[in-house]
């Protein structure tokens, strides 16, 4: 049980001491990717000697999310993460999965080593840790690490699609102006 509370704080994507494992886990939404997500990506990417799996919500994950309907398709969210996880580091193997509990990949998987998380999500890791217990599998080290702050607040993609559904509103509000305006004679 001890084990389970350990881990190793990160910062600007980068490990305080120098450990790097064959395979690391992280999940998330990953929605509207932006420098979080990126530090996290980062962290994992920098972590990991040959593998990282990323399990991205989807389903029934995502119904309870702020703005659900302006969060974007899986398959543009995979990409975006596998193309940033390729610039960061090239060689490295990137396997992504859809995953529809808070789990996933994370409690199956007998080669991972390491879940990244950040200081809110350090609760999640320690959740990995008891399942995979349970299963007879390997306790994760949990690397925890920095969240990017954007223009004095932490960045999120809820912030990003709250300002989406602002710009649709003003546009929307813009277009019914014009059609309301009086006909020039």
């Amino acid at each position: 049980m001890g084990e389970e509370l350990e881990f190793n704080t990160c910062e600007d994507g980068l490990p305080i001491q120098a450990v790097v494992y064959e395979s690391v886990v992280l999940g998330g939404t990953f929605d509207h990717l932006h420098g979080g997500h990126e530090s996290l990506l980062k962290a994992a990417a920098n972590l990991a000697r040959k593998r990282v799996v990323v399990g991205i919500t989807t389903g029934e994950m995502l119904e309870k999310k702020a703005l659900a309907h302006l969060i974007q398709p899986f398959e543009g969210r995979k990409k975006a993460v596998e193309e940033y996880l390729k610039s960061v580091k090239p060689g490295l193997e990137v396997e992504v999965h859809p995953i529809t509990d808070p789990f996933g990949p994370s409690i199956i998987d007998e080669d991972l080593q390491a879940i990244i998380v950040s200081k809110e999500t350090v609760a999640g890791g320690q959740a990995v840790n008891k399942k995979r217990a349970e299963r007879g599998l390997k306790l994760l080290k949990i690397e925890v690490i920095e969240l990017v702050e954007g223009e004095g607040e932490k960045l999120s993609s809820t912030l990003r699609r709250q300002q989406l559904a602002r710009e649709i509103e003003e546009q929307s509000v813009s277009r019914d102006a014009k059609v309301e305006e009086p006909l020039s004679t």
